[in-house]
């Protein structure tokens, strides 16, 4: 799986917006200078979260962005989804959709369980979650093997 910059930029937005949920909408120009995004493709990323349904836009002097719903409920899944479309694909194709015959036959369980294992993470890990630093104990013990911090 490859995070993409714009997945990265609107995961980050997004917890700009859930870290000040309380304070009302949020300017693009406050977003982009926290977070170091390039102002003009944080306003694709926040049209194109708008358009999914995850934030609200409010114009005027008091106007900005804020999540559509509570950071408790909004996943990571949920906002990369939104900007990348399916956490995993092969080839651009989702996993139930490939078939494989001969030695690579035994790829598509392959594929289909990197999806679930993807999905077991960023699906339930909330924005309220990484906001807060609060994730999940098994991720942190995920994080804990030297493996994980490798390049093989």
């Amino acid at each position: 799986m490859r995070i993409s910059a714009k997945a990265d930029y609107a995961v980050r937005a997004a917890l700009e917006l859930a870290a000040a949920q309380d304070d009302g909408p949020i300017k693009t120009e406050a977003i982009s200078k926290a977070q170091g995004v390039p102002h003009k493709f944080l306003e694709s990323i926040l049209n194109d979260m708008r358009r999914g349904g995850l934030v609200i836009s409010q114009r005027g002097g008091q106007g900005g962005y804020r999540l559509a719903a509570p950071a408790e409920s909004i996943t990571v899944a949920d906002v990369i989804r939104v900007v990348d479309g399916p956490l995993v694909s092969v080839r651009g194709e989702r996993p139930p959709e490939l078939t494989y015959t001969g030695p690579a036959e035994s790829l598509l369980p392959l594929w289909i369980a990197v999806r679930a294992n993807v999905r077991a993470i960023l699906s339930e890990v909330t924005l309220a979650d990484v906001a807060a630093a609060d994730l999940p104990e098994h991720i942190h013990r995920l994080t804990e093997l030297p493996e994980a911090w490798t390049n093989p």
